[in-house]
């Protein structure tokens, strides 16, 4: 009988070695690691973070998308929604042959073209529950591409639910892996969540749990945020920290420690244990970039460009940190973004969800710092340099400083 679900690849990575090194390395990122992750292009420094870019778990997504392609060449291939938050990769698929499902106006992924001899791929953020059963029910071949840091999380919250305690995710309650986390409480009759965004979000549910007060406020407020039948005043008798990977450690450590207060403040310190439970899950990955700005940004910086999708919420965190920390950061979705002819460049500001034109964006800086999200492939880190020394009139010292 045919394996129907796949998670630990097909052994074709010499077969897609090459086709993975066409589409996403650059040789200026090559040269920068070379030389201390550092390149001097006429007047302008540009210091790259130490780590940056591509994670072990978004490698292994991709990589694990194209060996899907080479081991059934002849089988239509869908992808559940995006394999990762950046446009480049999601069209390299695309041209693949890769169909990518969308979710309907109920949230759930339309599967209507799906059939018992067709391959979907899980994106590395994986699905809900209740899409991998829809799934499993019409019978098509599953390759799971899911994150182990993603995975690590989904125990953990499962493991509350077994317990009776509620999952208090810090995270985006739209976002791909918050949905997938939150989902796993299903595996348990009785499981229950609620997200918290902020630690603002946070505050207003610690506040309840301490003294109380209008729960049908709260439910108002976290409307499409927690669990079917979910009681305030039940359900947070007991609760679990858990997060999203991809968002700010420092705010997901901060808003643990303000629940473990609250909770230490109502029952007191003796029977913290059995009402409050907490693990950090922010990702490796994750924690390692975010330190690698803290790292970059202990040197005076003029700029900092930050690369990456807009709706990554990874590369979102890393912008935000940089500007908080004092330098001028721009979020970048790619290198198509910069205009060296007009001079500007198209930016989301940090903590929005809109898109911005700046003119003369580059100005006096000549102390360039870099970094790319968790998904962001090393060419894009590479045409984003050049783009930068183009808009600066440098095209010549650039070709030498690669070259030499």
């Amino acid at each position: 009988m045919e394996s129907t679900y796949f998670r630990r690849g097909f052994g074709l990575k010499a077969e897609i070695k090459g086709s993975l090194a066409a589409d996403y390395s650059s040789a200026v990122v090559e040269t920068m690691r070379a030389r201390g992750n550092t390149l001097v292009v006429g007047p302008l420094t540009f210091r790259l973070a130490q780590e940056f870019g591509f994670c072990y778990g978004v490698d292994r997504a991709v990589e694990y998308a194209y060996e899907t392609r080479t081991k059934f060449p002849d089988r239509r291939l869908f992808l559940v929604g995006e394999i990762i938050h950046n446009p480049h990769v999601n069209e390299k698929l695309r041209a693949m042959g890769v169909t990518f499902l969308v979710q309907g106006a109920s949230g759930e992924f339309d599967f209507a073209e799906v059939t018992d001899e067709d391959v979907v791929i899980m994106p590395a953020f994986g699905v809900t529950m209740q899409d991998l059963r829809r799934l499993q029910a019409i019978g098509c071949i599953v390759v799971d591409t899911t994150c182990g840091s993603v995975l690590n999380v989904w125990k953990r919250v499962k493991h509350y639910a077994r317990d009776g305690f509620t999952a208090v995710i810090h995270g985006k309650h739209y976002h791909e892996e918050t949905r997938a986390t939150a989902s796993q409480v299903t595996a348990y009759p009785d499981g229950k969540y609620l997200v918290v965004f902020d630690m603002t979000e946070a505050k207003l549910v610690t506040r309840f749990i301490e003294e109380g007060g209008d729960a049908e406020a709260l439910s108002r407020h976290f409307a499409g945020k927690y669990a079917e039948g979910f009681d305030f005043e039940r359900d947070l008798l007991r609760a679990g920290i858990a997060n999203q990977t991809t968002m700010l450690s420092g705010e997901s450590l901060a808003i643990a420690a303000e629940f473990r207060r609250a909770y230490a403040a109502r029952f007191g310190d003796a029977a913290l244990d059995e009402h409050f439970r907490s693990f950090d899950t922010i990702c490796s990955a994750t924690q390692e970039r975010q330190d690698a700005v803290r790292e970059l940004l202990r040197d005076p910086l003029d700029l900092m460009l930050v690369v990456g999708g807009f709706n990554s919420s990874n590369t979102c965190a890393l912008a935000a940190l940089a500007q908080d920390m004092g330098v001028r950061a721009i979020h970048l979705e790619d290198s198509d973004g910069i205009d060296p002819a007009a001079g500007t460049i198209r930016h989301q500001p940090v903590r929005t969800k809109r898109q911005e034109t700046l003119a003369d964006w580059l100005g006096a800086a000549r102390l360039i710092g870099i970094t790319a999200g968790a998904s962001t492939p090393n060419n894009k880190i590479g045409e984003t340099v050049v783009k930068v020394a183009v808009t600066a009139g440098l095209e010549a010292e650039l070709a030498a400083a690669v070259a030499t």
